[in-house]
């Protein structure tokens, strides 16, 4: 469902790289690797639309991703390696105002039990700038706990949480998986996934990237 042809990416004068192709269908997960300033979080905001690449195409169900405008955006969930919340706000005014940016119908139960399940209880009506780096980010990721887009872009999953909230949100992406849904993410923590097919992507030197199966760890 998801496809990338020859995409290309050029920052000032230097190219971070190339060539990329590959495909995701459903149940399928991609695992982007790189160092630092080779373009992965470039890449994640391509696949999503934000960033402009200097070459080559994405494709969502067959069709370019910016002939589909909010079609397409209306089936991505992304979570950037910022928070991206408002910290004057609490974890529960948060994520329901998440979900109604992307016009979604969130009850407060609901949005309570989310946030009880990424380990916030109890801290659901604090302001999250009075919350630990771990906090805000389970904060951030307990949008996934009832998320039901088809194609999830994360960055940076895990940084800032605990083992016990690691294996929370693989187990949540997993279970995305098995729905049938897309998963792009890049991570440094080697974290086991359960996926129909793992691919995994290395970026770096500018160069074309070979996209290569493995077993089903991210």
């Amino acid at each position: 469902m998801l496809e990338v042809s020859n995409l290309e990416c050029v920052r000032g004068e230097r190219r971070l790289f190339a060539g990329i192709n590959f495909r995701l269908d459903g149940g399928e997960m991609l695992y982007l690797q790189g160092q630092n300033g080779s373009g992965k979080t470039s890449l994640l905001r391509m696949l999503c639309g934000l960033t402009p690449a200097a070459g080559g195409e994405i494709f969502w169900r067959g069709r370019p991703i910016g002939q589909l405008g909010e079609e397409f955006r209306a089936e991505l969930c992304y979570l950037g390696h910022q928070n991206a919340i408002k910290e004057e706000l609490t974890p529960l005014e948060n994520i329901v105002s998440a979900a109604r940016l992307a016009q979604e119908t969130l009850d407060e139960d609901t949005a309570v039990d989310a946030l009880e399940r990424v380990g916030l209880r109890g801290r659901e009506d604090l302001a999250c700038r009075y919350l630990s780096q771990g906090q805000k980010r389970r904060a951030a990721l307990s949008r996934l706990v009832h998320e039901r887009r088809a194609l999830w872009v994360l960055d940076e999953p895990y940084v800032a949480l605990d083992k016990a909230a690691v294996d929370l949100v693989a187990g949540l992406i997993g279970a995305h998986l098995q729905r049938g849904g897309l998963a792009v993410l890049t991570t440094h923590q080697p974290v086991a996934v359960p996926a129909a097919a793992l691919r995994e992507l290395w970026l770096g030197n500018g160069d074309a990237a070979d996209v290569r199966d493995s077993s089903a760890r991210c």
